[in-house]
């Protein structure tokens, strides 16, 4: 999928509410999403009419996160950005903006913020383990 410019795509909080409508359409085995079921998932939570709609899908296609086909009659926007992509760019962002990119940091903050269930917490040594064993893998 693509990204325009030397760096990633940049939307905002708006704009990824839409695309997430066009993703959850792709990952259900549809072709995205046209501007009705658009309108239909995200027009009362936030007060949007369509113009509102329209704008964000429009920006995002300037963006080259979205493009727009004609199929069947409809106009449907399909996703050049994939949300694994989308994903990873926010949360390396988020990762260098807050904690100077030192992931330890990020778990050992939020860690203390907030409670960790058990179930997360099986699920942190499991991926510490799984790191280890790649690491241990790697060295061989």
């Amino acid at each position: 999928m693509a990204e325009k410019g030397s760096g990633p795509i940049r939307i905002t909080a708006a704009e990824s509410q839409v695309m997430t409508v066009v993703w959850d359409g792709v990952e259900a085995g549809g072709e995205g999403a046209g501007v009705e079921p658009m309108l239909a998932a995200l027009g009362p939570a936030n007060g949007w009419g369509e113009a509102t709609v329209r704008t964000l899908i429009h920006r995002l296609i300037r963006k080259s996160a979205l493009r727009s086909e004609r199929r069947r009659g409809v106009v449907v926007y399909v996703p050049l950005l994939a949300r694994t992509q989308w994903v990873t760019a926010e949360s390396q962002g988020l990762l260098d903006r807050l904690f100077g990119g030192q992931l330890a940091q990020l778990v050992d903050h939020f860690t203390r913020e907030r409670a960790v269930s058990a179930d997360d917490l099986a699920r942190l040594r499991r991926l510490v383990a799984e790191l280890d064993r790649d690491a241990a893998e790697e060295d061989r």
